[in-house]
C-alpha cells in the first residue's frame, strides 16, 4: 500500500528557517506523521514524550510565542486529591533551532515528589521521505561523553540532545529504539517550580558545503506602520513576522565586509530553501519596503545560474534554478531530482523582472550594473528556448523523471482541459507568455537607460512580436460566460488552446501582454462566481468537471495567486473587481488568524457559510503567502515608480482612508496617505530629485 503524504492542519509550526519543529496540540511527539525537530532538510528528533509519575501530561492549551516559538500547556492530577483543581501545571516552551524547555510548577498546597521521564528518539529522515509519507528506521543512540544527553548518527545525518544548566541532572539511558532522560524524585514544595532545558542540533551528512543558513543580521526591509483596514493591518504584521522567520542567507557574499545575500525560503515544512520561483516573487512583493531582500535574492540565484547543459539537473546556460537541496532527492513516484535542479520555465523571465522592478525600486547602480549581466544571460535563454519552439512560444520539454509541469502549477494535473482531461507536455502556458513579455519589455528600459539603445530596441521588437502571437492564440469564445472570452490556460501542440477558465489568467494583468479590452475581459472572469469563491480565488474554474475545492491545483484558492490578480487588477483600475477579491482575501485572513496558508478550499462564501479550510497538506508559514499582504496594500495605493524619470506613480484603486508610514523608496523612507477629506492623495518624503504624481486624484 502506497504510503500517504501526512496531513498538517492540525500541526503546530515553529520555524527559524533552516530550522523547525512540527508539533501536534498537545505537545507530544510520538514519532507519527511529520512531528518532530527539523534542520537543514534532516528530521532531527521525532519522539520527545514526556511522562510525569508514569502518566502522559493532560493537555490543556498551545499558545504561539512568534514564529519560531510556541508553548504547550498541560496539567497532572491525581485521583485522591478532595479537589478537581490541578496542582501540577506543566509548560513545555518549543523553539526552532534551539530545543525546549520544560517548567514544572507546584500551584497546589501540598508538596509533590515527581516521577519524570522523557523519552527521546529519531529516524534521521530526509524531509522528501516524511513528506512521502515514510518513516525510517529508529536510529540506535548513545549516551553523550562527559554531559548529560544523547547522541544519533546514521549515514545520512547525526542530532544530539543536551540536557543544559541549570537544571536537575537526570539519569540516562540509550538503545536501539532511543533513549530516556530520567529525574526520579523531583520535590516541589507548595509554589516551588523547576525547569529543565534540552538543546536539540544536528546536521545531514556529511555537511552540505555551500549550502544556506540563518541569516545572522537582521531582515533586510523597514517595518511599515499601517493605519486603515484592521484585517489589512493584521495581515501585514503577521506576514511579516513569518517572513523574517523564513530569511535564509547565502554563506557567499559580493564583497566579504558587505551585508549579507538574505532571501526568503519557499515555505514550511516541505520547502524550507531556495527555491527560485517563490524566492522572486516574495522579494517583488516586498519592495516597497526595500530593495535589500531582492538584492538578496537576485545574488543568491546569479551565483548558481546555469552555466552548461546538464540533463538530469535541465540545466542550460543562462536558466534560473528552481530549488536548492542538501543532497539528490528521491520523491517516489519515479520523481528524482538532484540537489541542483532548473526545472522551471518561470523562474528565468521572473529573475529578468526582479532586477528590473529592483532598479525602478532604488536598488543600488552598483548592483544593478553587476546584475545586469546575469539577467541578460537569462533573458538569452528566453529568447533562445522560444526560438527553438516553431511557435515561438516559451514551453517547458521535462525529462523523464523530472517535474512534469515546470510553472507555479506544477502538480501532476495541473493542466486539464474544460473536460477534466489532463493535457501533457510540451506546454506553453498563459501567464509564462506574460512573464517573458514582461521581461523583455523591462529589460529593454533599463538597457536603454544604461545607454544601449540598439539592444533595448531588439528586445522591445522581440516582446512586441510576443504580445502579438499571444494575441492571435491564446483567447477562447465563451458565448456564455461573463465576458464574451477568455485566456487559455495553455497551448499545446498544434497551437491547440487548452480550454477551460482558470486563475491563470489573473497573472497576466500586470505584466502589460494585455491590451485595454483584454484586461477588462479577464477581469470580469476574475470576479465571476465560476473563479471567486468569496474568500479568494478559484485556481480552477467551479463549473467544470473535475472541479475539487481541496485539489492542490483543480480549484483550491492560493493567497499568492488572489494577491498577485488583486495587483493586476489595481494596475488596470478594475475598482469592483479590486473590491470583491481584497474583501475575500481579507475576510479569508481574519479565519486564519492573519498567518495564511500556502493554498485553502475554494469552496463558495455563503451568508453564514463556515470558515474556510486549509489544505490538509498546505506549507503554513509559506513565502509568496507571508508576503501577499504587502503585495496588497501597495497595490490598492497604486505604487509605481518610475527610475528612468524619478517618478512615483500613486493610484489609489478606491479611497478608503489608509496610511502607510516607512515606505521605502532609493534607501528613503517616506509615507503615502489616500482617502479622507476631498478623496486626497498626500505623499511625503521622497528622495531628492524625485517627484510624484498622482493623475490629478
Amino acid at each position: 500500500m502506497r504510503a500517504l503524504q501526512p496531513l498538517l492542519h492540525d500541526v503546530v509550526m515553529c520555524v527559524a528557517a533552516p530550522a523547525f519543529a512540527a508539533s501536534p496540540r498537545d505537545g507530544q511527539l510520538r514519532g507519527r506523521s511529520a512531528e518532530g525537530f527539523y534542520g537543514h532538510d534532516r528530521r532531527l528528533l521525532h519522539t520527545a514524550c514526556l511522562l510525569i509519575d508514569g502518566c502522559e501530561p493532560e493537555p490543556i492549551g498551545v499558545q504561539p510565542l512568534g514564529p519560531d516559538r510556541v508553548r504547550f500547556t498541560s496539567v497532572h492530577r491525581y485521583p485522591r486529591d478532595r479537589t478537581s483543581d490541578p496542582t501540577v501545571i506543566i509548560e513545555r516552551v518549543r523553539t526552532a533551532g534551539g530545543g525546549e524547555s520544560i517548567l514544572l510548577r507546584n500551584v497546589g498546597t501540598v508538596a509533590r515528589r515527581l516521577h519524570v521521564e522523557l523519552a527521546l528518539a529519531t529516524d534521521l529522515a530526509d524531509i522528501a521521505d516524511v513528506k512521502r509519507g515514510r518513516t525510517g528506521t529508529t536510529v540506535r543512540c548513545s549516551t553523550a561523553a562527559h554531559v548529560p544527553g544523547l547522541d544519533w548518527r546514521s549515514r545520512t545525518g547525526r542530532a544530539q540532545v543536551r540536557v543544559t544548566e541549570p537544571g536537575p541532572v537526570p539519569e540516562v539511558t540509550d538503545g536501539p529504539e532511543g533513549g530516556t532522560l530520567t529525574w526520579p524524585r523531583v520535590l516541589l514544595r507548595p509554589g516551588e517550580s523547576r525547569q529543565i532545558r534540552l538543546t536539540v542540533s544536528g546536521s545531514a551528512v556529511p555537511d552540505p558545503p555551500g549550502h544556506p543558513r540563518a541569516p545572522a543580521s537582521p531582515a533586510p526591509w523597514s517595518e511599515p506602520v499601517v493605519h486603515g483596514d484592521r484585517r489589512l493591518v493584521a495581515l501585514v504584521r503577521q506576514g511579516l513576522g513569518d517572513l523574517s522567520a523564513l530569511r535564509l542567507a547565502d554563506p557567499e557574499r559580493t564583497d566579504p565586509d558587505g551585508p549579507e545575500d538574505q532571501f526568503i525560503a519557499a515555505g514550511c515544512p516541505w520547502y524550507l530553501t531556495l527555491f527560485g520561483r517563490d524566492s522572486i516573487w516574495a522579494a517583488r512583493m516586498m519592495l516597497p519596503l526595500g530593495t535589500g531582500l531582492a538584492r538578496g535574492t537576485l545574488w543568491a540565484l546569479a551565483r548558481r545560474q546555469g552555466t552548461a547543459h546538464d540533463v538530469f539537473r535541465e540545466e542550460a546556460p543562462g536558466r534560473i534554478l528552481h530549488e536548492l537541496r542538501p543532497a539528490d532527492v528521491d520523491h517516489g513516484n519515479g520523481l528524482r531530482l538532484p540537489s541542483r535542479y532548473y526545472g522551471s520555465v518561470d523562474a528565468t523571465p521572473l529573475f529578468v523582472t526582479l532586477l528590473v522592478e529592483a532598479w525602478h525600486w532604488g536598488l543600488p547602480d552598483a548592483d544593478v550594473d553587476a546584475l545586469l549581466p546575469y539577467a541578460e544571460r537569462a533573458m538569452e535563454w528566453v529568447v533562445r528556448t522560444s526560438a527553438a519552439d516553431e511557435d515561438g512560444l516559451l514551453r517547458y520539454y521535462p525529462r523523464a523523471g523530472g517535474l512534469r509541469h515546470q510553472s507555479w502549477k506544477d502538480s501532476e494535473d495541473a493542466v486539464r482541459d474544460a473536460a477534466g482531461r489532463r493535457i501533457e507536455p510540451p506546454l506553453a502556458l498563459c501567464e509564462v507568455q506574460g512573464y517573458a513579455y514582461q521581461a523583455a519589455s523591462g529589460l529593454a528600459g533599463l538597457l536603454a537607460a544604461r545607454g544601449r539603445p540598439e539592444t533595448a530596441e531588439r528586445l522591445a521588437a522581440w516582446a512586441r512580436a510576443l504580445r502579438k502571437r499571444f494575441a492571435d492564440t491564446f483567447w477562447l469564445p465563451s458565448p456564455q460566460g461573463p465576458a464574451p472570452r477568455y485566456v487559455a490556460i495553455a497551448v499545446g501542440r498544434g497551437l491547440e488552446p487548452v480550454s477551460g477558465p482558470a486563475s491563470n489568467m489573473g497573472q497576466l494583468l500586470s505584466t502589460g501582454i494585455l491590451d485595454e479590452a483584454g484586461c477588462r475581459d479577464v477581469a470580469a472572469w476574475l470576479a465571476c462566481a465560476e473563479l471567486n469563491s468569496g474568500w479568494g480565488l478559484r485556481s480552477r474554474s467551479a463549473a467544470l468537471p473535475g472541479f475539487n475545492p481541496l485539489s492542490y491545483h483543480g480549484g483550491s484558492v492560493w493567497t499568492h495567486d488572489t494577491a498577485i490578480a488583486i495587483q493586476g487588477l489595481c494596475a488596470a483600475g478594475c475598482t469592483a473587481e479590486v473590491s470583491a477579491l481584497t474583501e475575500g482575501l481579507l475576510e479569508a485572513a481574519a479565519h486564519f488568524d492573519y498567518r495564511m496558508p500556502e493554498l485553502y478550499g475554494g469552496d463558495s462564501r455563503t451568508e453564514g457559510s463556515p470558515a474556510p479550510l486549509a489544505y490538509p497538506a498546505a506549507c503554513r508559514p509559506q513565502g509568496w503567502s507571508a508576503a501577499s499582504g504587502v503585495a496588497v496594500l501597495s497595490a490598492l495605493l497604486g505604487l509605481a515608480p518610475d527610475a528612468s524619470r524619478r517618478v512615483l506613480r500613486v493610484r489609489p484603486t478606491f479611497l478608503a482612508p489608509l496610511r502607510v508610514q516607512r515606505l521605502r523608496l532609493a534607501g528613503r523612507e517616506f509615507e503615502v496617505r489616500v482617502g479622507g477629506p476631498g478623496a486626497q492623495v498626500v505623499v511625503r518624503g521622497l528622495p531628492d530629485g524625485w517627484s510624484v504624481d498622482t493623475g490629478g486624484v
